[in-house]
């Protein structure tokens, strides 16, 4: 598979971002979700988590930015293909994103598959403590031509 990726399992890239209110605000308008969860400070003192919250998908972006900068590393490398998300797998949310956290998502290649031209990586996004927020596996599907 390197042949067409120009990547090796083992193959880490870190994405870091803060996530602001104004952002959580920003992706509820984006996305259309405006779960007072995330939106509404006085709903989300009442909950379990005492304060709005990120939405999953916008954490998840962050993911998705890593991934991106892996796939431009096979390019810079001599990369044979164009890099094609096939979708994220077990996926859990393991903690929750509050403004003002500071994350960083990294992205791991565990394995590479030559036919059908695929590789599987590694996700998880950390914040500021440590503490993991998001983990899955993520596959890229390499398409030559």
């Amino acid at each position: 598979m390197d042949s067409v990726t120009r990547l090796a399992a083992g193959d880490q890239v870190e994405f870091h971002r803060a996530i602001s209110a104004e952002d959580i605000r920003a992706f509820a308008e984006l996305s259309g979700d405006h779960d007072p969860v995330h939106v509404d400070e006085d709903f989300a003192r009442t909950t379990a988590f005492g304060r709005c919250i990120a939405h999953g998908a916008h954490v998840m972006a962050l993911v998705s930015a890593a991934s991106s900068l892996m796939s431009r590393r096979a390019v810079e490398r001599g990369c044979a293909g164009t890099p094609v998300s096939a979708g994220y797998d077990r996926i859990r949310f393991t903690h929750p994103v509050f403004a003002g956290d500071a994350l960083t998502a990294r992205y791991t290649v565990e394995a590479l598959e030559e036919v059908p031209g695929r590789t599987r990586s590694r996700f998880e996004v950390v914040n500021q403590e440590g503490r993991l927020c998001v983990t899955g596996t993520h596959i890229l599907r390499w398409v030559e031509g």
